[in-house]
Formats: structure tokens, C-alpha cells, sequence
């Protein structure tokens, strides 16, 4: 089980909504940094913590020079520099942070990682940090688990087609849902919205995490400790005897793992997990590269979900534009097989859509928020008699298409048509196939 961590900071409600209404920027956390660099260590690290939560940035980094610290933000997936702090105060900053992190101060040619608490308002967050050895110091890093990023399947940004497949899937009693994709791509904010669709009081749901990313009332949540033997299939092995009907096992990363929970997976439990692949074909051959047969992965597998994140174009300063021919030839290209279906249309020359531009609402990027972005591998009978022919990804993904799949380019132009992103960005994120 999670264990509750010791709330190290905290700030009022009114405090906190003038700190919002006070920080809408990166200019604006700069001035309000500089303001508290001369004050106690504590009201600098309310400054810093709680700032960045006020811009909903996922992840503060603290990066040690020669001479002083670099303050940088994570916001939407990319880093902004938000600040810098003299070396004297990062290193009382430094020591603070590591106690409240309960690691210990006297290490530090060693990486480290720890978990605090703070109070914003009524709503605890925990941060997550990590120390380095760098060559001027130890640098630091504090991921911030915000429970309001806990959004449930409605919020994900699938189109309504895709939201009834999943929610289909989610109501069998066993198989295996995989959520694929790079770090960063969303792939356990997915889960998790599918763990608080279906948490209920009737059902028993474990997770093995590494590590608890979020805690869920109702969930028996377990936390991997590789230093004491506990890890991914050791946990899994103790969890299938636990009785449970949903299990979530946050990645599998060998051959032991993944053999327990393709057999709990065809034993009476629904198992939801993540891989790393770069689509949803290349799961089977992922699998089979840690040892496992496809004859045991294709009885297994209910659903596959490959995604990725693309920001969401800012809506006080995105400017309209007509596509260019050599654009609307390649969306018309690419979207062909969906027209029949009337997901979309045909473009012209004359359809508009959005493009970036920036302003002090987005930091000057152009884009604010991000959204989804998936591909499903259905594995009906049909696909999985064919996974058990020993496809290639090539084949596999053409017969996935065949049968009604819709690739994430295929999505990202989908959401570049309805005005939520830019062409620019699913080219970047997603690419051209």
C-alpha cells in the first residue's frame, strides 16, 4: 500500500487564488522568483513550488552552472527557463528540498529519489524528486503529481467512435489492455482514467507501480522496491493470489512479466499495463522480443492503444489559415479510407485551419494544453488468427487498417481539421508515416 507522506508546505485558498490570478505567465514566475530570492528558504520555495503549480507545470528543474542555478519549467511537454538562484541559496534550497524528500544530506555523488507532500488550498500534492551528480553539484528535479491531472475517460480526447470501443473492452471480466508509446506520451493518465471509470465497490483492483503516480481511494495500490527484491513480476506473481478482478501493472519490462500477466490475463482477470512501442503493431513483436510465443500473446490481448500528446493550439492568439495544395492533397491522402465512414470530410484549398502564433497567455509558443492523440489494435477472432500467422509489423498494421483502425496521424489531422492543433505539430509528434 501507498504510505501517506508528511505535508511539508502549505498555503491558504486565498493565498493560492492570488498566486494564480498574480502568476498567469513565465514572466510572471520570474518576477515573483526574484521577489523572494533575499527571503527565508522557506517563502522561496513557496514561491517556486507553488508558482509552478499555478501554471500547471508537470515537472521544476533545478540545474546547477559554474556560478549560480538555472530554474526551469516543464509546461505542455517543453522546458522553458524560468529563472536563476545564486549558489548559496540553491544549496540551502538543495538541502531543504532533501529533507523534506527524507533522503539523506551527506549523499551526494549518489542520485537519490524521494516524495513530499505540499497543501494548495484543500487539494494535496505530492512531488516526486530525483537528485543528480553533475559536474558542478547536484542537480534536482520535482515532478508534480497535481490530482486534478486524475481525469477520467471523457476528458482523454477520444473521438466518440473510439470512447465506445474502450468502453466496451473495459467492461470484460479478463484480457489485456496495453497503453504504448514513448515516456511522456500519456500512456499511464490513460490507465488511470480507465481505473476510475470502473473503480467500484464490487470489484478488486491492485496496482504495482514504480512509482505510485497517483493514489486512488478504493485501489490497493503497491509500490516496486527493486533494492529489496520486490519487483514488477514478483509483485504481479503475489497479486494474482490476492483475489483480485483488475490488475494494473505499471510496465512490463521483462519475460517473467510479462508471461504472469499474459496468464492472468487468460485466467479471469482484466489486465491493463503499458509497453514501450512506437505504435500499436508493434506491441505483438515488443512481446515476442521478451520471450513470449504469439500463440500465447494473440488469446491474451483485448485491446491495444497506442498514443501520443500534441499541444493544443492557444485559443487567444491562433490566427486561421487556408491549407496549401501540397496540404490538403496529403490530408486528402491520408484520410481517404475515413471519408466512406463519414468520421471526416474531403478538404479544399479552401478549408481553414489553425496555425501558432504566441502571446503572454502561451509564453509566446502558440499553444496551451495538450490532447491525445491514439491509434486502437482491436483483437477481435479474426485478428487474432492472423497475430498467430506470425505477421510482420508491416502486415500487421495493414490488416489493422483493413479492418477499421485508425492511425494517430490519421486522429492528429482529424484534430487539426476541428481546430484543436496545428498541422506543424502532428508533423512533429506524430510524423508522416
Amino acid at each position: 500500500m501507498a504510505e501517506k507522506l508528511k505535508t511539508q508546505l502549505q498555503i491558504s485558498c486565498d493565498l493560492m487564488s492570488q498566486i494564480k490570478k498574480n502568476i498567469k505567465n513565465i514572466k510572471a514566475f520570474q518576477a515573483e522568483l526574484e521577489k523572494n530570492k533575499g527571503t527565508n528558504i522557506s517563502l522561496l520555495l513557496s514561491a517556486l513550488l507553488f508558482g509552478a503549480l499555478s501554471l500547471e507545470a508537470s515537472d521544476i528543474h533545478l540545474e546547477v552552472e559554474a556560478n549560480q542555478t538555472k530554474v526551469r519549467l516543464r509546461l505542455d511537454g517543453a522546458l522553458f527557463d524560468a529563472g536563476v538562484l545564486a549558489k548559496e541559496t540553491y544549496l540551502q534550497a538543495l538541502n531543504r528540498l532533501k529533507l523534506f524528500s527524507s533522503v539523506k544530506l551527506n549523499i551526494t555523488q549518489k542520485p537519490q529519489d524521494g516524495r513530499f507532500a505540499i497543501l494548495a488550498g484543500k487539494t494535496e500534492i505530492e512531488i516526486r524528486t530525483s537528485t543528480l551528480p553533475s559536474e558542478f553539484g547536484e542537480t534536482i528535479v520535482m515532478r508534480l503529481l497535481n490530482p486534478k491531472n486524475l481525469i477520467s475517460l471523457n476528458e482523454l480526447g477520444l473521438r466518440d467512435d473510439m470512447a465506445r470501443i474502450l468502453k466496451e473492452e473495459i467492461k470484460k471480466p479478463n484480457g489485456m489492455i496495453i497503453s504504448t508509446g514513448p515516456t511522456g506520451s500519456g500512456k499511464t493518465t490513460s490507465l488511470y482514467g480507465i481505473l476510475k471509470t470502473i473503480n467500484a465497490s464490487d470489484i478488486k483492483i491492485i496496482t504495482i507501480e514504480n512509482p505510485i503516480e497517483y493514489r486512488l481511494a478504493g485501489v490497493s495500490q503497491s509500490q516496486v522496491d527493486e533494492t529489496k527484491g520486490y519487483d514488477f513480476a514478483t509483485g504481479l506473481a503475489t497479486i494474482v493470489r490476492q483475489d483480485p478482478d483488475v490488475i494494473l501493472v505499471g510496465e512490463i519490462r521483462d519475460q517473467q512479466t510479462a508471461n504472469i500477466a499474459i496468464q492472468a490475463a487468460m485466467t479471469g482477470h482484466l489486465v491493463l499495463t503499458t509497453l514501450h512501442t512506437n505504435d500499436a503493431a508493434g506491441t505483438i513483436s515488443r512481446l515476442q522480443a521478451l520471450g513470449e510465443k504469439a500463440e500465447n500473446i494473440a488469446p491474451a490481448l483485448n485491446l491495444v492503444i497506442a498514443q501520443r500528446l500534441l499541444r493544443k493550439v492557444c485559443p487567444q492568439c491562433a490566427k486561421e489559415k487556408n491549407l496549401s495544395l501540397e496540404e490538403a492533397t496529403f490530408i486528402n491522402k491520408n484520410l481517404e479510407n475515413l471519408f466512406k465512414k463519414g468520421i471526416c470530410e474531403k478538404v479544399t484549398e479552401k478549408t481553414k485551419v489553425l496555425t501558432a502564433q504566441g502571446c503572454e497567455s502561451c509564453n509566446q509558443i502558440g499553444y496551451k494544453g495538450r490532447i491525445g492523440v491514439y491509434e486502437f489494435l482491436l483483437v477481435d477472432d479474426e485478428m487474432e488468427n492472423f497475430i498467430n500467422k506470425g505477421p510482420s509489423i508491416v502486415n500487421l498494421k495493414a490488416e489493422a487498417k483493413r479492418k477499421g483502425m485508425t492511425t494517430m496521424l490519421q486522429d492528429g489531422l482529424i484534430k487539426t481539421l476541428k481546430r484543436i492543433t496545428t498541422l506543424k505539430e502532428v508533423s512533429k509528434e506524430v510524423g508522416k508515416e
